[in-house]
């Protein structure tokens, strides 16, 4: 399991006092890996990815001759998932469609599959990341293809295959799979902890960040979102805040080259202010590889109102004669 499944699966072994042993891959998030140990089980980390995880489980299963748990390949999983779609219909009836985030496909599989059962007029979408696209990927080619993975923020739906069964549900009752970047995410992440107070992980973030991004267009229709998962180091909040920040023009990141001499840093920092960036961070290096003699380097850092005012503080900077970088 990428983390989530995992919790479930090992609240359910300690509910019922049975053995659990949950692989995860190297990279999971450590609030994933803690709160499946305090649920009582034991967890291996093994690989880099989801799927490198799931064939070390299988390995071990043949082993210990213990019963697998998949993450989603599963009829009972998918099943137990598609419960999410009858309590959002029970709550919106009248729905006209509902997102759901894909990695493996078994919440998006079992949600489809109860919901069209029940009303075939509502439509189903599946979000993916870019860095990930295996299901959408899966479809063109009309059979569960394995993808290379790129490092994402939603590590939940990083599967680079998935699954035959949901594959086979999803191809039948899912209307159709958009892809979001890991700026859209990052963005939508803020957004819903700033407006919403909601911390939800990069995977949860997805649907959403489809819907505000406008891959998928439903103006004037009443959706339904699945914002699934909020497993977020606390040490990584702090990064997705800045990220979201920067990716919506409200900080930036500039290296500038002056002259090493008196009042040319006060030019710099009075500039700023004066175009009403609030100053966050100042480094001033005098020697270092790619400083000439005569020249220092300023790394500042400051708050803005969107991106028209970082590139105003740019091109100010450079009128007034300086060398200026804009960091990612």
């Amino acid at each position: 399991s990428a983390g989530n499944h995992a919790q479930g699966v090992a609240y359910s072994s300690q509910m019922l006092g049975i053995p659990c042993t949950i692989v995860m891959p190297k990279g999971a998030p450590l609030s994933k890996v803690l709160a499946t140990r305090q649920y009582g089980a034991e967890v291996i980390l093994e690989g880099s990815v989801f799927d490198d995880a799931l064939s070390y489980a299988l390995e071990l299963k043949d082993r210990l001759g213990a019963t697998f748990i998949h993450a989603f390949d599963d009829e009972a999983v998918i099943a137990g998932q598609g419960t999410v779609g009858l309590e959002i219909l029970d709550q919106l009836p009248d729905a006209d469609a509902i997102i759901c985030p894909v990695g493996g496909g078994g919440l998006i599989a079992g949600v489809a599959m109860a919901v069209k059962e029940r009303n075939p007029n509502i439509s189903v979408y599946g979000v993916q990341t870019l860095a990930c696209p295996s299901m959408k990927q899966s479809l063109v080619e009309q059979k569960p293809v394995m993808v290379q993975a790129a490092p994402t923020m939603a590590d939940g739906i990083a599967v680079q295959k998935p699954g035959l069964r949901t594959f086979e549900i999803i191809k039948e009752y899912v209307d159709d799979i958009f892809c979001v970047d890991e700026m859209e995410i990052a963005r939508t992440m803020l957004m819903v902890l700033e407006r919403n107070k909601l911390l939800v992980e990069g995977s949860g973030a997805s649907p959403l960040a489809a819907l505000l991004y406008e891959k998928i267009k439903l103006r004037e229709k009443k959706i339904a979102v699945v914002l699934s998962g909020g497993n977020v180091d606390v040490n990584f909040i702090s990064r997705i805040i800045e990220r979201g920040l920067v990716e919506s023009g409200r900080f930036a990141h500039f290296t500038v080259t002056l002259k090493d001499k008196p009042g040319e840093l006060e030019k710099v920092l009075s500039l700023a202010t004066e175009l009403d960036a609030n100053i966050q961070f100042v480094n001033l290096q005098h020697v270092g590889k790619h400083i000439y003699p005569g020249y220092a380097q300023l790394e500042i850092s400051v708050e803005t109102k969107n991106h028209d005012h970082i590139d105003q503080l740019y091109k100010v900077l450079k009128d007034r004669g300086f060398i200026v970088k804009m960091e990612d």
